[in-house]
């Protein structure tokens, strides 16, 4: 990890261009202010009384969006997941100046420098999130696990809940969570590993704050605690989508793999780097192998990444069955609706499919305009992530122009190859020919311009 030495500002500057350059809302129009302010002391009436129920929650330490609290209990050889997901269509009303917002706005955005919310405060960070500081409306699924992983919907219903921690994944212990924590997501790899799911979480390069006001640039490793909570969102989002794809309607989560000659690639990059993967073993089942501390194989996960298509929106179809291949199985997101447009409209269809109910005709109308939004706000976070991080590598090396770094090719790219430099968490493209994947190369840096989020090498 590298602190980045800023004395002229250019990071600030660049951010403040990024958010120009890709339209970042600053702040809200004070017609939905003034909507969110009178909407966060709407009382909540249709909700059962569930705050002797020990909550939790487990997000970074620094959110305070907090879209899930879980409690965990055993019910003979099953666990049985509470799942409390923030009631925000509790506070957003279908039509209303919130609603038109957040389907323009589609997700929220996250900057180094500070995020640009799907709602605002009062709503995000005040009386939906399920902080600790008091009762909270939620909608509490119950999701069955059985010892094998295999995951059903049991009940939903909305309640209030009282958090008992607000729980950080760098500090969370084995005694802060719920019995059956560790057990449950153990229970949910063992599932993926039979279903033959083929997700990839190899480290993430980012631009981080810290607490002194300065940025960092690293590769941050996925925590096992997040893992492990992600493995609570696998359960709930994978038994609210076989409960809606079993009552024909729904928004679902899809993905296709990476064809055979992709994968015929993705072979000859892992003899590249020197990897053993064996003729017999497909790739879902060699990915799972690889270990992301490795630099070569962490190297390999990212390309895995980069060769699968990316995940869309699909609305239920008759006759099809939606799936991701990542997971394996029918999936959906119902479990981030403070940050996740499409995911209040997944909750609401789930709730009322658990209790019996016609899934409200606005749902099913929103199912069909979401795709789009959604893939839509997807982009456009995606390319303000890369372009932070392409201008907080050229911060980093700026006013080095003429010096020598040692690098390694990861991949290839067209007219060249991607490295990865050896002592800081940089990766460029090269135009270079005759490497290999896994060859060690000596650059120097041509050029490092902060202003176009550029930075340029050349082979020694």
């Amino acid at each position: 990890m590298k602190s980045l030495t800023d004395p002229s500002q250019a990071l600030s500057t660049g951010l403040a261009k990024i958010r120009t350059e890709f339209h970042v809302p600053e702040g809200f129009p004070a017609e939905v202010m003034a909507a969110a302010e009178l909407a966060a002391r709407r009382v909540p009436n249709q909700h059962a009384d569930r705050t002797g129920m020990p909550f939790v929650t487990l997000d970074p330490a620094a959110s305070t969006d907090l879209d899930q609290a879980f409690s965990i209990e055993a019910s003979n050889s099953d666990l049985l997941l509470h799942y409390a997901i923030a009631d925000v269509a509790w506070f957003v009303e279908d039509g209303d100046a919130l609603d038109r917002e957040a389907w323009a706005r589609g997700e929220t955005l996250y900057l180094p420098d500070g995020k640009a919310g799907l709602y605002p405060p009062a709503i995000a960070e005040g009386s939906a999130s399920l902080l600790p500081d008091g009762p909270r409306p939620a909608v509490v699924f119950t999701v069955r696990v059985a010892e094998d992983g295999a995951v059903k919907l049991d009940g939903a219903e909305r309640a209030i809940i009282h958090s008992r921690a607000k729980l950080a994944y760098d500090s969370v212990t084995a005694s802060d969570v719920p019995a059956g924590f560790a057990e449950l997501a153990r229970r949910m790899a063992a599932n993926e590993e039979r279903r033959g799911a083929s997700r990839v979480d190899p480290p993430e390069q980012e631009v981080e704050r810290l607490a002194d006001g300065s940025f960092r640039l690293s590769f941050r490793p996925i925590l096992q605690s997040e893992q492990d909570n992600a493995a609570l969102s696998l359960a709930a989002n994978m038994a609210i989508a076989d409960a809606m794809l079993a009552h024909k309607t729904g928004l679902f989560r899809v993905m296709s793999g990476p064809d055979a000659s992709k994968v015929q690639r993705l072979r000859n990059a892992a003899q590249a780097l020197g990897l053993s993967w064996p003729a017999s073993t497909n790739l879902r089942d060699y990915q799972r192998t690889l270990d992301p501390a490795d630099p070569k194989q962490a190297a390999l996960m990212l390309e895995i990444r980069r060769a699968g298509n990316g995940a869309s929106y699909q609305p239920y179809q008759e006759g099809v069955v939606p799936w991701h291949e990542a997971m394996a199985a029918t999936y959906a997101h119902a479990t981030a609706p403070l940050r996740r447009l499409a995911d209040r409209y997944v909750v609401r269809c789930a709730l009322a499919i658990a209790n019996g109910q016609p899934v409200p005709q606005a749902v099913s109308d929103a199912f069909a305009g979401l795709p789009k939004v959604m893939g839509r706000a997807d982009a456009r976070a995606s390319q303000i992530n890369h372009a932070a991080i392409d201008l907080a590598e050229a911060v980093m090396l700026r006013g080095r122009e003429g010096e020598t770094f040692k690098a390694v090719v990861t991949d290839f790219v067209d007219h060249g190859v991607r490295v990865q430099l050896a002592d800081m968490p940089v990766v460029a493209s090269v135009k270079a020919s005759g490497l290999r994947q896994g060859d060690g190369v000596t650059l120097k840096l041509a050029l490092a311009d902060p202003d176009q989020r550029s930075i340029v090498f050349e082979p020694v």
